[in-house]
């Protein structure tokens, strides 16, 4: 088995994505802004570590020795800049995992960047909430970072079609590559993380926006 860096593995996505690699046996450099306050996150396989996703030098050097990397590490609310974060995350992760030897990084992104069915935004549509509006738009821009990162950094930009699942647990079923975006289509996080872990571990696409759903 590998290594497997996690930036943002306090989070909901990231925690997941932390306890799939670990149930497939890999080895976990988990990266919060404190480790006091996710000290759950650590456990035998796990190395939980202080780090910012939006700083080059730490990003290298907490990916040293990892085989692919998972990035879930967000801003949200009061007081935060979403914007300087994504853009600054995206060119740190750009910079500081080649210089690392780390060729893959797989990000958890957001369906509202997705095309519907009639190849528009999901952002773009009229009904969209507007206070959602500047969030949305800092990660469309971090995602314009990763389309100009180097041909040795083979990343993927990965969301749900629709929403999560908040309260749904793993299944037997797991998860299905779906063509756009969908506001009706829900993932659980497990399941999701699912699909980042195939993806770090086994890459099938590359250098695009992802949309996964549950599989039926």
């Amino acid at each position: 088995m590998g290594r497997i860096v996690v930036f943002g593995a306090g989070g909901r996505a990231g925690r997941r994505a932390v306890a799939e690699a670990r149930r497939r046996g890999h080895e976990v450099v988990a990266v919060v802004r404190d480790p006091v306050k996710h000290a759950g996150v650590g456990g035998e396989g796990v190395r939980l570590v202080a780090g910012d996703a939006a700083d080059a030098d730490g990003v290298a050097a907490a990916a040293a020795g990892c085989t692919a990397a998972i990035a879930a590490a967000a801003v949200y609310g009061e007081g935060t800049d979403p914007d300087a974060f994504f853009r600054g995350s995206a060119k740190a992760l750009v910079a500081g995992l080649p210089r690392a030897g780390v060729p893959r990084l797989v990000l958890v992104g957001l369906a509202s960047l997705l095309p519907d069915a009639t190849g528009r935004r999901l952002l773009d549509d009229p009904a969209f909430p507007a206070e959602f509006r500047p969030f949305c738009e800092a990660h469309a821009a971090g995602l314009e970072v990763l389309r100009s990162a180097p041909p040795e950094l083979d990343w993927l930009y990965v969301s749900p079609a629709g929403d999560f699942d908040h309260g749904a647990g793993r299944t037997d079923h797991g998860y299905r590559v779906h063509p756009h975006g969908d506001p009706g289509e829900r993932i659980s996080y497990p399941d999701f993380a699912v699909a980042l872990l195939d993806e770090a571990e086994s890459p099938r696409h590359s250098r695009t926006h992802l949309a996964v759903t549950e599989a039926r």
